[in-house]
């Protein structure tokens, strides 16, 4: 009798310890991320959120584990092309003296059939989606931080990666600006692409995650259903778990 095969993770990590300096801030970390997965990784301040981003798109280095993209390992060149990722406060990076189409174009750079010369249809349709058309030719040091994480997205999609890697996207910009990058994270979650979010909270994303994952103190406390998540405290300094709202509610 023949057995389905299982489907290849996007993302599979196992047992990962990571240092940055003499500090170790993620420990014995696992986790996979399914095609088409829209998952949200919460967790409060300093709790390694951004290290293990970084780590999954190979700019850190694990002292312990392994993490491999479709299969094979982060380090080999060719899963990075199916990447697209925005780090965190991209929107603050804004003394590079270009416009918003040629920075959302340098998201080219070594693709194949990459127009050198004229508008490239993918730049120009992606200008579109962000809602950036009337504004490509202005100095990204003239923008606001939420037309400049807007390009910052568009120059991550430029290559219609498989995988969008994304750190705090909604940190810094306007309500007006976090509806509009909501709807189009929800549009290519609905293409089939795989996102992976760090956020505070799922907002105006909780409809639509299908997963999540909490992080405390550089470990996975909860992976799984959002209903059944941990919570942060008002300022992002504290889990609180479940059993604790309960205490609370049994004896104020």
């Amino acid at each position: 009798m023949s057995h389905p095969v299982a489907e290849t993770p996007v993302i599979s990590v196992r047992d990962l310890d990571v240092h940055l300096g003499s500090a170790q801030i993620l420990h014995g970390v696992s986790l996979d991320v399914r095609p088409g997965e829209l998952v949200a990784l919460l967790g409060s301040n300093g709790s390694g959120k951004s290290t293990l981003l970084r780590t999954i798109v190979g700019i850190l280095p694990a002292r312990r584990g392994t993490v491999e993209l479709w299969g094979r390992p982060v380090q080999e060149r060719p899963v990075h092309d199916r990447i697209g990722y925005v780090p965190q406060h991209s929107a603050e990076t804004g003394s590079i003296p270009a416009t918003a189409r040629e920075t959302v174009a340098i998201g080219l750079l070594g693709a194949r059939r990459w127009r050198t010369r004229g508008r490239d249809p993918r730049v120009e349709a992606l200008l579109a989606d962000v809602g950036l058309t009337e504004l490509a030719e202005r100095p990204i040091t003239q923008m606001s931080g939420g037309q400049r994480q807007r390009v910052m997205i568009a120059r991550a999609l430029v290559r219609r990666p498989e995988l969008l890697v994304l750190d705090e996207p909604f940190a810094g910009v306007d309500l007006e600006t976090q509806a509009s990058l909501a709807r189009l994270i929800t549009r290519l979650a609905a293409r089939g692409t795989t996102v992976v979010i760090v956020l505070h909270e799922l907002g105006l994303l909780a409809e639509e995650i299908t997963r999540t994952v909490v992080l405390d103190a550089g470990r996975v406390i909860h992976d799984g259903d959002p209903a059944d998540r941990p919570h942060l405290d008002p300022g992002h300094e504290h889990i609180v778990r479940p059993e604790e709202c309960l205490g609370q509610e049994l004896h104020p």
